[in-house]
């Protein structure tokens, strides 16, 4: 299980060992400085695509920052139950987003599975990040904004695309929509 509230303080490690002040860091990474200091005294863990921007910049990976350790470095299986509830940009709309991937270190991608509730909640901007996203729905519908186009993507359907143009995805339909996800970090 990943321990949420020691993220904040292992940001602020590498950020000390790198020898970065919260202002610099605030300027390498697009954050307010304010913004970054409350993420180091948290409790709770940022957006990934927040940690993603952080650890580069730190030069370290997502995995590092999670606290995530494996006993191996080539492989990683996490069974069905030992899948990881994780906090992402999403979740503020009923998303939900299970790591299945947190045992292997500096891991490039992210895979997750993505559960979009029914009647979702609109969010209030398209998410837009610097990453290549792929979506597979193992189970429903899902309606993806991604620019100006609306898409439909039903179940056994894969949509690969660049995470730089804004998107968001939303089930279509009265149920649940699962969708295996795995986001690269450019």
């Amino acid at each position: 299980m990943i321990d949420e509230s020691a993220i904040g303080r292992r940001v602020r490690d590498y950020r000390k060992a790198k020898g970065l002040t919260l202002q610099e860091m605030a300027d390498a990474t697009g954050f307010s400085k304010g913004y970054l200091s409350k993420l180091e005294t948290s409790k709770k863990a940022p957006p990934l695509s927040t940690l993603s921007r952080i650890a580069k910049v730190l030069g370290v990976t997502t995995s590092v920052l999670l606290g995530e350790v494996s006993t191996q470095s080539s492989i990683s299986l996490v069974k069905k139950d030992e899948r990881i509830p994780i906090a992402h940009e999403g979740t503020a709309f009923g998303y939900s987003y299970l790591s299945i991937a947190h045992r292997y270190p500096d891991r490039h991608m992210q895979p997750f599975i993505l559960v979009l509730p029914p009647n979702p909640v609109k969010p209030k901007a398209m998410f837009q990040h610097d990453s290549e996203e792929m979506m597979f729905v193992l189970k429903g519908t899902m309606r993806l904004h991604f620019g100006d186009q609306i898409l439909i993507v039903e179940e056994g359907d894969c949509v690969y695309f660049d995470g730089n143009v804004p998107h968001y995805g939303e089930s279509y339909g009265d149920h649940e929509t699962v969708i295996l996800m795995v986001i690269h970090s450019k």
